[in-house]
């Protein structure tokens, strides 16, 4: 099969990736419980892992085909490694913020260069859009392994014992690194002519769009609900279903498997229904769930949990608001890199990475925040006025496609 090999390292890096990225929400229950921080001050995780994807994405998304993204990959993998063995020894809050900071610096490398390959192994905006969204799909089963993970490795008796997971995501890393190292493929050709000021600027020609100016609003807001929910739920079904914790940790994961069901499902329906269809469908269902299901999961009463068939079946419902919210990341995304030429794709790929960063932090920061001074039982409510808002930015948005003004 054509370029297997890098297609199998996409796959392979951007699992790693999503455990390392999404473990910041069981680091924050763990935080809590360990090293004796609240809720808004173990919600700068989210900043410490977002903010160097955003500044990095910033100064190095447009020339990274000059530096050539296998070169780039590898560093990315080479620093996690490292950075989780760190972890391990460091054992501190502050050393969480190291983690996450290196995750951030390397991801920013992964994700610019991820997506900028899919467009060199794909011929087709249908073949872009399935690749896209069938990679994005195997991030949330990383995303989901992730909460078995964590368990697995965590001793309730043992307050240290989780940190033995850094071993094996080290591993799991420099076995992503050698892959990498020995696979054979062809570095995308870079432009002649061109330099690294037009390909710093291209960024900032891309902004001036206003086809872009929506897109990265609508990156910004989903990111802001998704990361603000994903980060944020094993702390919720501890504090508010008063769940132990790793079963907290474990009933987070059903999020991130409808996600990655929910992405995966979103590859095959595209090929058939309109994107605008299919995105507001998602998006009003998800209001949906927050009205109707969420208050009935607020106020359920839990008793005696010691296993997941114990808690009522209510109690696995708002989880799968993924379901629904899953196809938008990745077709947005798909929707603008295939229409663009392969030489932008870079800069727009910079872009996303950047605002998604925001995004993320911000939404971690507010629910953090809303958790603390509204109670848990409340914050989730808010992510009904990011989902509207991005309802009304895809109209916008499929307005300006049908006009060919990419």
């Amino acid at each position: 099969m054509k370029n297997i090999g890098i297609k199998i390292s996409l796959y392979l890096n951007y699992f790693v990736f999503a455990i390392l990225l999404n473990s910041v929400g069981i680091v924050i229950l763990k935080s809590q419980r360990n090293y004796g921080v609240d809720e808004v001050q173990a919600s700068i995780l989210e900043a410490f892992k977002d903010m160097p994807i955003a500044i990095v994405s910033f100064f190095i998304a447009s020339f990274l085909p000059r530096i050539g993204y296998r070169k780039a990959m590898l560093t990315g993998l080479a620093l996690v490694t490292l950075a989780c063995i760190s972890m391990y020894f460091g054992n501190s809050f502050d050393n969480a913020k190291i983690l996450f900071a290196t995750v951030g610096v390397s991801f920013a490398l992964i994700k610019v260069s991820v997506y900028s390959l899919i467009g060199t192994v794909t011929e087709t905006k249908k073949e872009h859009n399935a690749l896209m969204s069938s990679i994005e799909g195997f991030f949330m089963v990383g995303i989901a392994l992730a909460y078995f993970l964590f368990p697995a490795f965590n001793n309730e008796n043992d307050p240290n014992s989780w940190l033995n997971v850094y071993w094996f995501l080290a591993g799991l890393s420099l076995l992503s690194f050698l892959f990498l190292f020995f696979v054979k493929f062809k570095e995308p050709e870079v432009a002649t002519g061109a330099n690294l000021k037009d390909d710093f600027l291209q960024m900032f020609k891309l902004m001036a769009k206003l086809l872009t100016v929506i897109f990265v609003i609508s990156v910004f807001l989903f990111v802001m609900i998704e990361q603000g929910i994903l980060s944020w739920l094993p702390t919720f079904n501890t504090k508010v279903l008063h769940l132990p914790e790793n079963i907290s940790i474990m009933m987070a994961s059903i999020l991130a498997i409808s996600l990655a069901i929910g992405r995966l499902i979103a590859g095959i329906v595209t090929k058939k229904v309109n994107w605008i269809y299919v995105l507001s469908v998602c998006i009003i269902s998800a209001m949906l769930i927050v009205v109707f299901v969420l208050p009935k999961t607020v106020g359920l009463e839990v008793k005696n949990i010691n296993t997941l068939s114990d808690i009522p079946l209510i109690g696995f419902a708002f989880p799968l608001i993924g379901l629904f919210i899953a196809p938008i990341y990745p077709l947005l995304n798909s929707i603008v890199l295939s229409a663009l030429p392969k030489n932008l794709q870079s800069s727009m790929t910079g872009l996303i990475v950047i605002f998604s960063a925001l995004g993320g932090t911000l939404g971690s920061r507010i629910t953090g925040w809303l958790f603390k001074n509204e109670g848990p039982e409340k914050a989730f409510y808010f992510t009904l006025i990011p989902m509207s808002l991005l309802l009304i930015s895809f109209f916008i948005l499929k307005k300006i496609t049908s006009k060919d003004e990419i």
